[in-house]
C-alpha cells in the first residue's frame, strides 16, 4: 500500500472494561463497534467492510445492520487485528471497500458466549506433537523459549521482573488501567510462582473487553470529526503453530520479518520512532520485541529496559497504557496495542508522550506463532 493513504477516522474501546457481567461476547463487539462508530461520526449504513476475530464477521454485520461487501474473518492469535488493518488498508487502496469497521470483543473473564477459533482437535498439529505431554497452558508453552533465552544471553530473574515493574508504572497514569498500585522487583520475584520462572505479576491479566477501529481513504479524513492517524507501513508473518518447532528460540522469526518489512514500507528507521507498542501478555515479550524489530541487539534488552529506556521519561516509551500485565488482557491483546497508538497519534492518551508522530504497534499470535506490525502517524507524508 501507499504510505499515507489510508487512514484511522474513528477508535474506542467497549464502554467497561475488566469485568462486564451484562454482555455476551457479540454484544461486546457491537459495543465497542458503536462506540467507534459514535467516535467518527458515523451510522452502520456508512460501513461497507467488516472484519473481526473470534466471531465471524458475517454475524457482526447483521447485528449492527452493516451490508459488507468485504469481509475477513483472519484469526491467527491475538495480533490478528494488525493483521486486520493492513487487508483493510489493502482492500480501501484496491476500491475493494470505503469504510472499514474492525471489532474485537472478548468475554475472557467472564466467559459469556466465549468462542475463539483455535484447532485443538487430536488431529491437530499441536494435538498431537504437544498436548500429550501436557504442556499446554500460555504460561507453561512460554517457558519453553524465555527458559533459553535465559541461558544463552544472561537475562536474570530481576531484569526480567523488571519488565512487570516498568508495565505497572505507566499503568499508575491510566485510570480506565486494571491495577495500578506500584510494584517493586521484590514484588515481583516472591508473588506467586505459576510456571517457571513466571511468577504471577509476570503473567498477563484475565479481563473482559474490546475495541474497534475505523479506517478510510486518507483523503476522506478531513469529513471526520477526529484527528486522522495515517498507516505508514504494515507486515504481517507466521512461524509455527507448535512452539517446540521454533527455528530458534532466543529469538521470533516472524517478529524479525514482519518487522523489517512494515518499516521498510512505511520508509522510517528506528530512529524515527516516538512511541513503541509491544504485545506483552507474558514479561518476556517486549525482550524479543525490542530486540526482534532491531531497536536494540542481541541480549541487550533487559539491560535497556533496566536502565529505564522503556520507563516514563525513557527515550523509547513502551507500552504506555500498562499493557497486558497491568491495563487489560482479554486474551487477544492486539486491539488495545492498537488502539494506544491511535490515542497516542491523536494527542490524548492518558500518559501522552509529548510531540510524539511515529508509532509501531506489533503482537505476536499464538505463542510465538505468528506477528503482525503496523506503523503509523499523526502526520501525513507528502
Amino acid at each position: 500500500m501507499k504510505r499515507g493513504s489510508v487512514a484511522i477516522v474513528g477508535a474506542a474501546e467497549s464502554t467497561d472494561m475488566g469485568l462486564i457481567k451484562n454482555l455476551s461476547q457479540a454484544q461486546i463487539h457491537c459495543d465497542a463497534a458503536l462506540n467507534a462508530l459514535k467516535d467518527a461520526g458515523l451510522k452502520a449504513r456508512d460501513i461497507d467492510g467488516v472484519a473481526c476475530a473470534g466471531e465471524l464477521p458475517v454475524n457482526l454485520a447483521w447485528q449492527l445492520g452493516i451490508t459488507p461487501r468485504w469481509l475477513d474473518g483472519t484469526y491467527v492469535g491475538g495480533c490478528s487485528f494488525m493483521l486486520h488493518v493492513r487487508h483493510a488498508a489493502a482492500a480501501i487502496e484496491a476500491g475493494l471497500a470505503n469504510t472499514v469497521l474492525i471489532t474485537h470483543g472478548e468475554s475472557g473473564k467472564s466467559r459469556i458466549g466465549y468462542y475463539v477459533g483455535q484447532n485443538l482437535a487430536p488431529s491437530s498439529l499441536v494435538g498431537q506433537f504437544e498436548m500429550p505431554f501436557a504442556p499446554f497452558s500460555p504460561a507453561n508453552l512460554f517457558t519453553i523459549p524465555v527458559l533459553r533465552y535465559m541461558k544463552d544471553t544472561g537475562l536474570t530473574h530481576e531484569q526480567l521482573a523488571m519488565v512487570s515493574v516498568v508495565q505497572r508504572q505507566w499503568a499508575a497514569k491510566n485510570p480506565r488501567a486494571s491495577f495500578k498500585e506500584p510494584i517493586t522487583v521484590a514484588d515481583v520475584l516472591n508473588s506467586k510462582m505459576i510456571a517457571y520462572p513466571f511468577r504471577i505479576l509476570q503473567c498477563c491479566l484475565v479481563t473482559d473487553g474490546g475495541g474497534a477501529l475505523i479506517l478510510t481513504r486518507a483523503d476522506r479524513a478531513k469529513d471526520f470529526p477526529t484527528r486522522p492517524v495515517y498507516i505508514l507501513g504494515t507486515s504481517e508473518s507466521a512461524e509455527t503453530p507448535m512452539i517446540s518447532q521454533m527455528e530458534d528460540f532466543t529469538t521470533s522469526r516472524a517478529f524479525r520479518l514482519s518487522g523489517a518489512e512494515a518499516f521498510a514500507c512505511a520508509g522510517i528507521t528506528h530512529a524515527d520512532v516516538d512511541h513503541l507498542m509491544l504485545y506483552d501478555a507474558f514479561a518476556h515479550l517486549p525482550i524479543y520485541g525490542l530486540e526482534d524489530l532491531g531497536f536494540v541487539g542481541r541480549g541487550e534488552a533487559g539491560a535497556f529496559i533496566w536502565d529505564g529506556h522503556t520507563a516514563p521519561g525513557g527515550k523509547l516509551p513502551v507500552n504506555t497504557n500498562g499493557g497486558g500485565l497491568s491495563y487489560m488482557h482479554s486474551g487477544m491483546y492486539g486491539m488495545y496495542a492498537l488502539q494506544e497508538s491511535v490515542r497516542q497519534m491523536r494527542g490524548i492518551a492518558p500518559a501522552q508522550i509529548s510531540g510524539a508522530r511515529v508509532s509501531v504497534a506489533h503482537g505476536v499470535g499464538g505463542f510465538f506463532g505468528a506477528a503482525g506490525t503496523v506503523v503509523m502517524s499523526n502526520e501525513r507524508p507528502d
